[in-house]
């Protein structure tokens, strides 16, 4: 009999436990079953979370090394930072001191200059006068030679003409005699005149010498004194200033407007200085200065004087009261860049000024030291729609705005120079027509004049010729007329005269030569 197979003659109870036993082996199998799997995989995710952990570690290792990398070069770019904003410091100071050896330096080279042009110029002139001198040596003989020819000449016309004319050649050697000393006279005379001026003029520039030597020797003195006095000077300024706010501010006002000029602006037209503006709620704001720029734009510029704590930093010996006054002069600034914020010159009816304001420190060391201090100032400043600016700066900046000023009036302009410089031509050309016109004329009139002279004495059948012919008729006159007198005393005096003129023409064209030489040399 089988039990276990057969259900019909099975009884209830081994049914229900077969049953149940074979549940229980299904779910004991199939638990064996997967705890197999899971260790399996348990196993391998262990192994892949061990890998990832090792490479975390080694990740977390290298972000460490970086970090302390990463310090360490921003601890030297910091120490750099410094003795880079140390160094600006001191490169103003030179720059100042330089400046100021600069200009003395220019003014003595200056004066050696002037000392070596007089000098030069001294030269040139008694070169010229020994030239002169020469010259007038060498004219005197020929004077001389030509002196003994005209004897010879008169000794030779003597005894020619003395039984013919021999009262006449006398009153005529008279004249002759006569107008030579005239010639002579009128040719040296200002060849004299020439000599006493050169003599005149150098002793002029030999005292002139003496006197430069002596003002050199004054204006050495008077730089040692002039040092003195502006060290001095500096120290009563900053006495005063450090007195007063209004003073100061009156000074920052006064070393603005002096920029402004230096860079080519002129006031109350590219700038204007302490304008007063009403604003809507009644109030006036009063900015230092308000810069135009082309196209209705405007920059407003304010000067903010910090002197009291940068004073007592330059003039401290111990490092904490530097690094005090240091702190005192940055909340300074600070406190002025908060003063000037809140006035909004922005909104200010009737400009069209920029989104920010420009904030003038005057004193380029003390604008330094504070940037040294803290280097955010410039951007906290920018934050509330100010910009921080130097001396050096401002130039720059006003060089710019003249530039673009200077380009907006050749702009303007163009359009008139090239109507002008169109007129100009157009009456180039009617000039040089009438010109043309006037040469025409003159052509013609010396056709004229040449057919007129053909007919007056010249011509066939000539006036003149007719009229000789009533002389040869018989007819009294006084004296005839002479066309062409040819006679050995008239060829005298016609070759005296010009010698004569030939040595006035040497004599202005050695005048020439000299004025000449005195222009360039000038």
């Amino acid at each position: 009999m089988n039990i276990f197979y057969d259900r019909e003659s099975m009884p209830i109870t081994l049914f229900y436990l077969y049953n149940i036993i074979s549940i229980f082996a299904g779910f004991l199998i199939s638990g064996i079953f997967f705890k197999i799997i899971s260790k399996r995989y348990i196993k391998k995710y262990n192994n892949a979370y061990a890998s990832h952990e090792n490479a975390l570690c080694v990740t977390a290792q290298n972000l460490k090394n970086e970090s302390a990398l990463r310090y360490n070069i921003e601890q030297k770019l910091q120490k750099k930072s410094q003795v880079i904003y140390e160094l600006y410091g001191k490169l103003s100071t030179a720059e100042e001191r330089l400046k100021l050896l600069n200009h003395y330096h220019q003014k003595c080279e200056k004066l050696n200059n002037e000392l070596h042009v007089q000098l030069n110029l001294n030269h040139s002139q008694e070169l010229k006068i020994q030239e002169l001198n020469i010259r007038l040596e060498e004219y005197k003989l020929a004077t001389e030679e030509k002196q003994k020819l005209f004897t010879n000449s008169e000794t030779r016309l003597t005894m020619q003409f003395e039984n013919l004319a021999n009262r006449i050649f006398e009153q005529n050697g008279r004249k002759i005699d006569q107008q030579n000393r005239i010639t002579l006279e009128r040719t040296l005379y200002p060849l004299k005149e020439q000599l006493e001026g050169f003599k005149s003029q150098i002793q002029n520039n030999f005292s002139k010498e003496e006197q430069s030597r002596h003002t050199l020797t004054y204006e050495i003195r008077n730089l040692h004194q002039l040092n003195a006095k502006i060290t001095q000077e500096t120290i009563n300024l900053t006495q005063a200033l450090k007195g007063n706010n209004k003073t100061q501010g009156s000074w920052g006002e006064i070393i603005l407007t002096r920029a402004l000029e230096a860079s080519g602006m002129r006031e109350g037209h590219e700038f204007h200085v302490q304008v007063s503006i009403k604003q809507t709620d009644g109030n006036r704001l009063q900015p230092d200065v308000i810069i135009h720029l082309p196209h209705g734009k405007d920059v407003i510029i304010d000067s903010k004087v910090s002197l009291v704590a940068y004073e007592r930093y330059f003039n401290s010996d111990s490092e904490e009261d530097q690094r005090l006054a240091v702190t005192d002069h940055v909340h300074s600034l600070r406190a002025h860049i908060k003063s000037l914020s809140k006035k909004d010159y922005q909104k200010l009816f009737g400009l069209n000024t920029l989104d920010y304001i420009l904030m003038f420190v005057p004193i380029e060391s003390a604008f330094m030291l504070a940037i040294k201090k803290e280097a955010s100032l410039l951007t906290d400043a920018m934050r509330c729609n100010i910009m921080l600016i130097s001396p050096t700066t401002l130039l720059i900046a006003l060089r710019t705005i003249n530039n673009l000023w200077r380009y907006e009036y050749q702009n303007c302009h163009a359009q008139k120079i090239a109507d002008k410089a169109g007129r100009l031509y157009d009456k180039l050309r009617l000039f040089m027509d009438d010109l043309n016109k006037i040469g025409l004329y003159l052509n013609k009139a010396e056709v004229v004049y040449s057919a007129a002279k053909n007919k007056f004495s010249e011509g066939k059948g000539n006036i003149i010729s007719q009229a000789e012919g009533f002389r040869a008729l018989g007819v009294q006159i006084k004296q005839p007329i002479v066309t062409n007198a040819i006679s050995p005393n008239s060829i005298f005096l016609c070759d005296t005269k010009k010698k004569s003129s030939d040595v006035s023409n040497c004599e202005d064209n050695i005048t020439e030569n000299i004025c000449h030489k005195s222009l360039s040399n000038s």
